[in-house]
């Protein structure tokens, strides 16, 4: 049996200069190849549990961790948000802050160029990645002139570019209309299925994501207090009500 990409070991977190943990004894292993989709009410840890997994806490945002987060076999602390990011790729909420180049290719290219990627490598994974996600041809589009759902898919072409091994989408269609949204969910499923890609799935859309998941995690007060198959969780929390 494989081991876990991403296995969470007991931890708890508090942010600088907070007086409550935002996460509490977090107990988490994610394989391979799943779909895992977070639910919770706001404040719940949730994205929290997201910047564990590319590092950017504790490394950058500092605070007091308790416990490990191991991707892919490194202790995240132990590594820059840089080094990290050639692992897990992260996609918020609206695309269109992320935005700053005047070409979908040079929106791309930006991120490349960042990691020291040759040019020459560049004009192949650029038409490569807008592929995966369904925008083969907009290289010269302007960012800005996209649909609020082309956006977000030209954002997860500049995560696939880096070719991580984990893609990790913090609420990735809360600023979209519903067929903005659709096309989201249908690429993170196809990256999942077809490309066998780890997604990790923060959302609000519970009916939605019980389509696409693998298994479902609940947080609550940072802590997690349910993890199973979507239909297992669900009628779980249904029978609490």
């Amino acid at each position: 049996m494989s081991e876990p990409i991403i296995r969470f070991d007991n931890v708890t977190y508090r942010y600088p200069g907070t007086e409550a943990d935002a996460l509490t004894g977090v107990d988490l292993e994610v394989m391979p190849g799943e779909y895992v989709a977070v639910f919770g009410l706001n404040g719940a840890g949730k994205t929290t549990l997201g910047l564990c997994i590319n590092g950017v806490v504790p490394t950058m945002l500092g605070g007091t961790m308790e416990g490990t987060v191991h991707v892919d076999g490194l202790d995240v602390a132990d590594y820059p948000v840089r080094e990290m990011a050639k692992i897990v790729g992260m996609v918020f909420d609206n695309p269109e802050f992320q935005m700053s180049q005047m070409s979908v290719a040079e929106e791309i290219a930006l991120g490349l160029e960042n990691a020291g990627v040759p040019y020459e490598d560049m004009l192949r994974i650029i038409p490569e990645s807008l592929e995966l996600v369904g925008l083969a041809g907009f290289e010269e589009r302007a960012p800005l002139g996209l649909s609020g759902g082309q956006q977000q898919r030209l954002a997860i072409a500049a995560v696939l570019a880096k070719r991580p091994r984990v893609l990790i989408m913090d609420e990735p269609t809360s600023n979209l209309d519903p067929s903005g949204k659709q096309e989201v969910f249908d690429i993170a499923a196809k990256l999942n299925r077809e490309a066998g890609m780890t997604v990790v799935v923060i959302e609000h859309e519970v009916e939605v994501m019980a389509r696409y998941a693998d298994r479902i995690v609940v947080m609550d007060q940072g802590g997690v207090v349910r993890n199973g198959p979507p239909q297992e969780v669900l009628a779980d929390v249904a029978a609490r009500r």
